[in-house]
């Protein structure tokens, strides 16, 4: 079977896409507006973007639903404030994450109606959530326009792991860490970990 974008509905070859490109990590993004709302909100269409200085990128694309044709508060927010943490969610918290993915109006905090516990970062104003087990701070480095979407692009300036969670040789610990990934409209859970001969990974 073949697909050319150009012939189909955009969300079903938005389907295609989220249903091929997996398991995509899960950043949960809080922010801070103007007036000092606290914003929490998870996106897929997540990664890391560089290396040296540490950039990582996540996507955000149009409102839905009954927002449908307005900006996302996590972008207005990002463009104003410059600054937004990416919290990473384990499996036991996919119920508070998929809470803060509700279409809720700007007023509203998602920290509260999901029941976290929003904690100061160090380095910038929007807050952490206390119960991920990482948490980076992040700065704006650029906003990219693509299509209907836009690449948000951050550099990392303070990174928290809770020692638990923390190996030796500044790796993470899969294993207690439990990542949260997605897969379309489904979510799974990383497990069975296993290595490949190197000559597999050129």
């Amino acid at each position: 079977m073949r697909f050319d974008p150009s012939e189909h509905e955009t969300k079903n070859i938005y389907k295609l896409l989220s249903g091929s490109v997996v398991p995509r990590p899960i950043a949960w993004v809080s922010t801070i507006s103007d007036s000092g709302v606290r914003n929490l909100a998870p996106f897929s269409f997540f990664t890391v973007a560089s290396r040296q200085p540490p950039m990582l990128c996540i996507s955000i694309g149009p409102g839905v639903g009954a927002r449908k044709g307005t900006v996302k508060d996590t972008l207005e927010n990002i463009r104003t404030g410059k600054e937004f943490v990416i919290n990473i969610s384990s499996t036991p918290l996919g119920n508070e994450m998929q809470k803060t993915s509700e279409n809720l109006a700007s007023e509203v905090d998602e920290f509260e109606e999901a029941g976290l516990t929003p904690i100061s970062s160090e380095k910038i104003k929007p807050m952490r959530v206390k119960e991920a087990p990482i948490q980076m701070e992040c700065k704006l480095h650029k906003i990219v326009e693509l299509g209907s979407d836009h690449l948000i692009i951050g550099e990392m300036v303070l990174y928290h792991i809770q020692e638990e969670y923390y190996m030796e040789e500044y790796k993470v610990d899969f294993e207690k860490l439990r990542p949260l990934g997605r897969l379309a409209a489904s979510f799974s859970e990383s497990r069975d970990f296993f290595s490949l001969p190197k000559d597999y990974l050129k």
